[in-house]
């Protein structure tokens, strides 16, 4: 009899606590841009909920969604990609903008900083290396790098000493490793990182605004995305911005 009275006590806990998370058994599943690794690693592990979070490029997620790959939140680092799968049919509602960022130049640790630099000082630092940057046709990162280049009028040129990578953790890790002797990275993954410095921190006027659009697509997905938005003070303590 008392073993009969222990088994219905904790049939009665495990099915309060299944309740309690919405009688969910599954863990949430994100798809998230990778310079958000670490800081949402943080916040999720305060979330009563397990998570699983698929970290990658931008234009890499969005592929991945289209082609059936299943989410209860998705976060990317820009606009395009977002508006893309929403065009698409793959997403009802509108994305919200939950933080922003700051591109920045990077050198391995000690590298002399760099003061407004133009394409001969870019080129001169090269010494005939490679710039590590992600992807232009893909990465967010690697699109607001190439913006800022043409910006100071590089483009041209440093188009051809470039070295692309998937996502903007990679070059990260290119410069970190010094296989190349400058990247252009977020302020977020260089704040990460100490095997490289900042030479120069980029103007946000001089490329697009870098902003993260968020889109919950399931009830749990917007629990979490509610409680990440209380929780932009780690978001901003790894190197991101506060929305202006």
């Amino acid at each position: 009899m008392k073993t009969s009275k222990w088994i219905t006590g904790l049939t009665i806990v495990l099915c309060y606590i299944f309740l309690a998370q919405g009688g969910r058994t599954e863990p949430l599943r994100i798809f998230a841009a990778a310079s958000l690794q670490g800081p949402l690693d943080v916040i999720s592990e305060d979330w009563d909920i397990d998570t699983i979070i698929n970290y990658a490029g931008s234009g890499t997620l969005a592929r991945q969604i289209d082609y059936g790959a299943s989410a209860d939140l998705v976060i990317l680092a820009n606009a395009y990609w977002m508006d893309w799968l929403i065009e698409r049919g793959q997403f009802a509602g509108t994305a919200t903008d939950i933080i922003s960022n700051q591109l920045v130049v990077i050198g391995p640790h000690g590298t002399a900083p760099m003061s407004n630099p133009t394409k001969t000082d870019l080129l001169d630092r090269l010494s005939g290396g490679r710039l590590a940057m992600g992807q232009r046709a893909s990465v967010p990162a690697g699109i607001y790098a190439q913006a800022w280049l043409e910006n100071i009028g590089a483009w041209g040129t440093i188009q051809n000493h470039l070295a692309e990578t998937d996502n903007v953790r990679a070059a990260l890790v290119l410069v970190a490793r010094g296989e190349v002797p400058l990247g252009i990275v977020y302020s977020s993954d260089a704040a990460s990182e100490e095997a490289v410095s900042i030479l120069w921190r980029v103007p946000s006027d001089q490329h697009s605004l870098i902003r993260y659009p968020a889109i919950a697509l399931t009830p749990t997905g917007e629990d979490f995305l509610a409680y990440i938005e209380t929780r932009t003070d780690v978001l901003i303590s790894s190197g991101f911005k506060a929305l202006q």
